[in-house]
């Protein structure tokens, strides 16, 4: 008699990976196929192919590069929130900085890889992710927890309905807000918006003052605890 468990089908993890450089492609695909619960169902070099791939393919994981051409992966990662809730992502860079992580986390990946990983680390992170489990690069976590500010009366959280303790941005400065979340530079928000860089680089000025924070990233990480995008 045939054991029922060699007769049951393993769920195998559907994955996509949206990677500019084809040699990294090659490597992650070759990396995750070798597990026998894995399946790399397309791949894509720029976010706009990948976009439609993730749409046509409904995947439970997408190993997404922040620094695509054109289209960013912060930029897919909120499309793809849209169409494909469901799907986790997680967010790969060669890159540690504070700026990008909260920008990927806030955008909703559900992981934060360097490229250097080990690819046997990389397949538990897959397989974590795809039952809803959060990861960070131990690499770049510490550097994360310490972008958030430190907050007093934790346990309220004003939104931006309402009035009482509500950051007085005007609209332009929420634009501002939005992109600056996304983690874009001061250069690329001017571009986004059609004005100077010095007239970008003065509204993420006031901002910082009104919300009564640091940096930019302290910025991107009370805007996304408070609601206020």
């Amino acid at each position: 008699m045939e054991d029922k468990n060699t007769t049951e089908t393993k769920k195998v993890i559907r994955i996509i990976i949206v990677e500019d450089f084809k040699l990294t492609r090659v490597g992650l695909r070759c990396a995750l196929n070798a597990n026998d619960d894995m399946e790399v169902v397309a791949e894509s070099e720029n976010a706009t192919e990948g976009l439609k791939f993730i749409e046509r393919y409904k995947p439970d994981v997408v190993l997404m590069d922040l620094g695509l051409p054109g289209m960013n992966g912060i930029e897919a990662m909120i499309k793809v929130k849209e169409f494909a809730p469901e799907t986790k992502i997680i967010a790969l860079t060669s890159h540690d900085r504070a700026e990008e992580v909260v920008a990927a986390l806030s955008s909703g990946a559900s992981a934060y890889c360097l490229k250097d990983i080990d690819p046997q680390k990389l397949a538990d992170v897959v397989r974590d992710v795809s039952i809803g489990v959060c990861w960070i690069d131990p690499m770049v976590a510490q550097l994360a927890l310490n972008s958030f500010p430190k907050v007093e009366n934790i346990g309220f959280l004003p939104n931006k309905s309402q009035s009482e303790g509500r950051v007085p941005l005007t609209e332009r400065e929420y634009e501002v807000l939005k992109h600056l979340v996304s983690g874009k530079s001061n250069t690329e928000i001017a571009k986004e918006l059609i004005v100077s860089v010095h007239t970008a680089k003065a509204h993420v000025c006031s901002i910082l003052q009104k919300m009564c924070v640091n940096d930019r990233v302290q910025a991107a990480v009370k805007a996304v605890k408070e609601g206020m995008v």
